[in-house]
């Protein structure tokens, strides 16, 4: 039940990100060094980097959870999701990941952690009250593919590369307008410029990873289920009340908000993480017609 392919595209994704992140930190290591006469800023970038990543990654379960104030829960307190949840690790061979509820009326869910056997699923209040089983099942299978297709590691290296791209935006910005550098407006320009379309990208390349990301776990996840309408159902009355309940925008939210089944702050399509519910509920029910 597991898609071999997709772990294997995502790893190969992960590789190339890091690797795009080394060359990117080295240039940028290199024009903070020239602007500022300090070398240190080449090997500081990159420590930077991989620390970044690595607390991301090894910590990406609390970190996320902590967020969003999730509380476990035990098999009495939510039987049915612990039902789910039991019946579809089965299904793919994979051990059963933690529980959680988070206290919010919006109705969303996330998976996270570094791998199967550290993984947990969290689901929010406000979408126990909205699906009925059936649409519940569809979205936890969703969920649970995230974490079978290493999705994790691939966004904690994505969402690492915008915080550090950002960062040292900032840095580049207030290094160039140091009159000691001796590079005038052109050293000014240059940080200016970096300053706004650094982040810019890094956003761009984030977004793309994380709609490709989901259209594979909705994939994913009605193969699991063996129902994709169900899943379809379920984001089309997610969508809908998260049009008049979003959730409080917030930056422990927004770090966490990419890898929820929907984005939280009915954001447009322009600027969500997340592919357009029409195309995500249009893929799902080619895929029934499909099966």
């Amino acid at each position: 039940m597991i898609n071999r392919q997709h772990i294997t595209r995502n790893n190969v994704k992960a590789v190339g990100l890091m690797s795009v992140m080394a060359a990117f930190l080295l240039v940028v290591g290199w024009l903070l060094a020239y602007l500022t006469g300090q070398k240190f800023f080449i090997p500081v970038a990159g420590v930077i980097a991989v620390v970044n990543i690595a607390i991301s990654y090894w910590n990406s379960a609390s970190m996320a959870l902590r967020s969003m104030n999730a509380q476990p829960v035990t098999e009495e307190e939510l039987p049915q999701v612990y039902a789910i949840v039991r019946e579809l690790s089965s299904a793919a061979n994979q051990p059963m990941p933690a529980i959680y509820v988070a206290p919010t009326a919006s109705p969303n869910a996330f998976a996270t952690g570094r791998n199967p056997q550290n993984a947990a699923v969290c689901v929010t209040q406000g979408i126990l009250a909205l699906l009925d089983e059936r649409e519940l099942r569809g979205v936890l299978g969703h969920e649970l593919s995230h974490v079978y297709n290493r999705d994790i590691l691939t966004s904690s290296i994505a969402s690492g590369m915008a915080a550090i791209i950002t960062s040292l935006g900032q840095m580049f910005m207030f290094s160039s307008m140091d009159r000691r550098s001796g590079n005038g407006g052109a050293g000014l320009i240059a940080g200016m410029l970096f300053s706004m379309l650094g982040p810019m990208a890094a956003s761009m390349i984030q977004m793309g990873i994380s709609r490709t990301c989901e259209f594979e776990a909705d994939h994913d996840g009605a193969n699991l289920t063996g129902d994709p309408l169900a899943l379809a159902s379920a984001l089309q009355k997610i969508s809908g009340e998260i049009a008049v309940n979003p959730m409080q925008k917030n930056q422990k939210v927004l770090n966490i908000s990419s890898a929820m089944i929907s984005n939280p702050f009915n954001l447009s399509n322009m600027y969500s993480t997340h592919p357009p519910t029409q195309e995500r509920v249009a893929r799902l029910e080619e895929m029934a017609q499909n099966m």
